[in-house]
């Protein structure tokens, strides 16, 4: 097996196993995407007569075929193939000869790498917030079914002020809805084309058109200079991450309240059985397990955001292996949300309010009857406080 970047010396294979990673795994979610690449690449050279047409479609046809391949199970990507990239080039020169060994002109493994994961977060950022979707129209339908039940509502964990299912279900869909909107931005960064930077200072002495790869991948724009894209490494990432995180956090809040919504001591609501396990030892118990995982993964996906972080600290500019370690806290925190996502979405259709467990003190309407006292008798704000307050004492 020759790596793209070999030059015929003897390499360990503790080395290899150390500097391969975890990549010949985790890349097998890049393989369409550094297929994409490759095709958008070849036919830019083709369009700068840097590549024969002949050759060009004999790319074009056998990455396709590849691609098919590799979804149907046809091959994978194996450690001596270090990563995608080696093990898709070596593959398409096999198949079709010579002219696969001229698709890597004009470029490096750096931006290589680089647009396929572009191309994937780009991807992966949608299907988050599709399914950030779902979590809202299960929190609607839930609000629905019980618009009209009454709840406290709770400052300093205190019985507050009154509020209602709707009104509580409401303020999460609304914090899922921003979601969405940070999800969204999170897109700034990661919607360049770093194609054709190639190892962080271009392709000098070579003429290639990288505003065709541009419009081709479908990118908001290229990338420029090309210094820029290797210091950039990371911070997609980190943004996304960090919109993750705040994702996170909000469907951990929302699992901590149906938590207690679900204890004795508060008995608001009931989880279906399917939502909920057994004990190991005690017959009569149905744990809430779903939900406190849930709650859990948020502490996960942060932790991916920090590890990230901590991997960009203080590298100089141009390429630096270290950014290689941050493809595992990036896949594992996207998987991690969709997955968490998905199954709050579940467990919140199942949940069922039980309104006759749930009161509502007269004191959660002091606020209200102050209201009243200003409007009916034109006092201040302050007075009617206290009269109410008064009242509520004796």
């Amino acid at each position: 097996m020759s790596r793209l970047w070999e030059k015929g010396l003897p390499l360990d294979e503790r080395v290899l196993r150390y500097t391969a990673g975890e990549d010949h795994k985790l890349d097998s979610r890049l393989v369409a995407y550094d297929v994409r690449g490759s095709i958008a690449h070849a036919e830019m050279l083709r369009e700068q007569k840097l590549l024969s047409p002949e050759d060009c479609e004999k790319i074009v046809k056998g990455l396709a075929q590849l691609a098919a391949d590799f979804e149907a199970g046809k091959w994978k990507i194996e450690l001596e193939d270090e990563d995608v990239h080696t093990a898709l080039e070596s593959q398409l020169t096999e198949l079709i000869g010579e002219a696969g060994g001229r698709v890597h002109l004009g470029r490096s493994r750096n931006d290589q790498v680089l647009t396929a994961l572009r191309l994937y977060l780009r991807d992966a950022t949608e299907v988050v917030s599709e399914h950030v979707t779902g979590l809202e129209t299960a929190l609607g339908e839930l609000a629905e079914r019980f618009n009209s039940i009454a709840i406290p509502g709770t400052t300093h964990m205190q019985h507050a002020m009154p509020s209602t299912v709707a009104l509580w279900a409401g303020g999460f869909s609304a914090a899922f809805a921003d979601a969405r909107e940070g999800l969204a931005s999170a897109m700034r960064r990661i919607n360049k084309n770093p194609l054709g930077s190639a190892a962080g200072y271009g392709t000098p002495g070579l003429d290639i058109d990288r505003e065709s790869t541009t419009k081709k991948l479908g990118f908001a724009e290229t990338q420029t200079p090309v210094t820029a894209v290797q210091l950039s490494r990371g911070k997609a990432e980190a943004g996304l991450l960090f919109e993750l995180s705040l994702l996170m956090q909000d469907l951990g809040r929302l699992a901590t309240d149906l938590l207690l919504f679900y204890t004795q001591e508060y008995r608001y609501i009931d989880l279906a059985p399917e939502v909920t396990t057994g004990s190991s030892i005690m017959p009569q118990k149905r744990n809430p397990d779903v939900l406190e995982l849930v709650r859990g993964a948020g502490g996960t996906v942060q932790a991916a955001l920090q590890e990230v972080l901590i991997i960009m600290g203080k590298l100089p500019s141009g390429f630096q292996r270290d950014l290689q370690r941050v493809k595992p806290p990036l896949f594992r925190a996207i998987d991690l949300t969709i997955e968490s996502i998905d199954i709050m979405a579940y467990t919140v259709s199942t949940v069922r309010f039980l309104p006759e467990n749930i009161q509502l003190g007269d004191e959660l309407f002091a606020t209200e009857e102050a209201y009243k006292l200003v409007r009916t008798e034109g006092i201040p704000f302050r007075e009617a406080y206290r009269r109410v307050a008064k009242q509520l004492q004796e």
